[in-house]
């Protein structure tokens, strides 16, 4: 399978021949040797553009070489995860480091994936909806430790004083408003909703709360039908004419949608799900339009770049207001939270990451270090299914292992871990391999410990127990003291079904958190 990427080659252009002043300084020696002075000024700005050429030629080559291996790494993605199709974008410091796409677009008609293709974004748009919010954050209009009731009429009794933030973070409680099981049916467009978001409201009201709210996180789409009907409420238009005016317009956005009612007839994605191995053509909810925050977003990959890269250069909401934002929230069931302003938050490989999923297709990240001012990544990686519906954080970690291993360490490690674990030969001894994992791997021991479990759970999910077990086993020669390795491990044993091993296992384990207990305790 060909991959399209359209990262234009270096071309030298007239007159550009890096030795050319210095053939013509050495023909105005010839010619004139007595020209001690102007000479020497010559040969000085002759050395300073060497190096500068060569500085460029130097990016120039490291950008190149980023590309062919993100072209590798999207075939390779296709090929291991039964991609149908899937576009990526890679930025870094708001210069284009790879733009490209694998595969098809409709697999019946055998149509190739372009760069203008429209993708579904699904729960993408939720990032309009905290964007729109920390607008009026940052106007003084919203308070993020006020309830939302004080901006918002209608809302239950139970839900009366629940934060602006906690609806952001998906901590607030509330329940789903729909019910998940009849969403996973095979005929989606089949679900039916209330005509006006007042009523899911009155609907819900006699429901209880999940929990209690800023204790926990639990994912609902009904946080943000709850923002998108506050910020329809503070402009008084619908919700999709306020992203459409303060957003898409703002920004140029001419391939954008919210809802499905002005797509294009052609140049839309279809859309597959994984069901036993193989791709099926998936069907989306007919979504009301008061579901536009949370779902019913369609754009193309470079509109998508396009507003990430607005939102990271403070564009939309100032960069100090984003700073504040995106910051790890404590829960008060002492768990750190999800999100940060309704934006996933996470930390590796010395940057800070924010993103989202879009209904386990799509992924974006933005990672920075300290400071928006500084070096920026962006991420966007869009696909229409897989057949072994990957993980979309796998995916943004390949790209990011592909562009910059020594930089990002822990996605490189992930990436020979999952190689690792999928080799059909015999993996080698597994205290050799684990010797050469921590020395490559360039981590500590705490963050080698999680990265190679998370790793092992995200190749269980992906590629079912036997692959994940390599990877466990793995870790339990890395760190043979730590309880958690061998939980992990018994619980990849219990899920073959290998209940007498799992349960040998899980004895290990709690003997060895009671030993590390101990210790804690007398202080040895």
């Amino acid at each position: 399978m060909d991959v399209v990427n359209l990262i234009a080659p270096r071309v030298r252009e007239p007159g550009s021949d890096p030795l050319a002043c210095t053939r013509r300084q050495s023909a105005v020696q010839a010619a004139a040797p007595g020209r001690r002075s102007g000479n020497a000024v010559a040969v000085w700005i002759c050395a300073l553009l060497l190096a500068l050429t060569g500085a460029l030629s130097g990016a120039a080559l490291a950008k190149e070489e980023a590309s062919r291996a993100l072209t590798r790494q999207l075939e390779l993605n296709r090929q291991r995860y039964g991609i149908a199709g899937q576009a990526l974008l890679v930025m870094h410091d708001g210069r284009v480091v790879f733009r490209g796409v694998n595969g098809q677009a409709d697999l019946q008609t055998r149509e190739r994936l372009d760069l203008d293709a429209v993708f579904a974004g699904y729960s993408l748009s939720k990032l309009f909806v905290s964007t729109l919010v920390l607008q009026l954050v940052e106007q003084g209009k919203v308070d993020l430790e006020r309830p939302a009731s004080a901006y918002l009429q209608g809302l239950p009794a139970r839900w009366q004083a629940i934060t602006v933030r906690d609806f952001l973070d998906h901590s607030s409680g509330v329940p789903e408003y729909f019910d998940n099981r009849q969403g996973e049916m095979a005929d989606p467009a089949s679900l039916r909703f209330p005509a006006e978001v007042q009523a899911v409201f009155a609907a819900l009201a006699d429901e209880p709360l999940q929990f209690a709210p800023g204790s926990d996180t639990r994912y609902t789409q009904t946080n943000y039908l709850v923002l998108a009907a506050l910020l329809a409420a503070h402009y008084g238009k619908p919700y999709a004419q306020v992203a459409e005016e303060r957003i898409v317009r703002r920004l140029g956005l001419r391939h954008t949608w919210l809802g499905p009612a002005a797509l294009p007839a052609q140049g839309v994605v279809t859309n597959y799900i994984g069901r036993n191995g193989r791709l099926e053509r998936d069907t989306d909810v007919a979504w009301p339009t008061y579901a536009y925050g949370h779902a019913a977003l369609y754009l193309t990959l470079d509109d998508l770049a396009r507003f990430l890269q607005a939102v990271s250069a403070g564009e939309l909401v100032g960069k100090a207001t984003l700073q504040q934002a995106w910051q790890p929230r404590r829960l008060s069931n002492g768990r750190r939270g999800w999100f940060a302003a309704g934006w996933e938050y996470g930390e590796s490989s010395g940057y800070r990451q924010v993103g989202h999923d879009g209904g386990a297709r799509d992924r974006i990240r933005i990672l920075f270090e300290d400071s928006l001012d500084g070096e920026v990544y962006i991420v966007v990686y869009l696909t229409n299914g897989s057949a072994r519906n990957v993980w979309t954080r796998t995916l943004v970690d390949s790209a990011l292992a592909a562009v910059a291993p020594q930089r990002f360490r822990r996605e490189a490690l992930s990436e020979r871990l999952i190689a690792y674990a999928l080799q059909t030969a015999a993996p080698r001894e597994v205290r050799a391999q684990a010797r050469a994992i921590r020395a490559a791997a360039g981590l500590g021991d705490a963050e080698l410990e999680r990265a190679v479990n998370d790793t092992g759970y995200a190749i269980r999910e992906n590629f079912g127990v036997d692959a994940a077990l390599r990877v466990f086993e793995l870790n339990t020669a890395l760190f043979p003291q730590s309880a958690n390795v061998w939980d992990s491990l018994a619980e990849a044993y219990t899920a073959k079904g290998h209940t007498e091993k799992a349960q040998t296992l899980h004895e290990k384990s709690r003997a060895l958190s009671t030993r590390a207990s101990e210790r804690e305790a007398t202080g040895r």
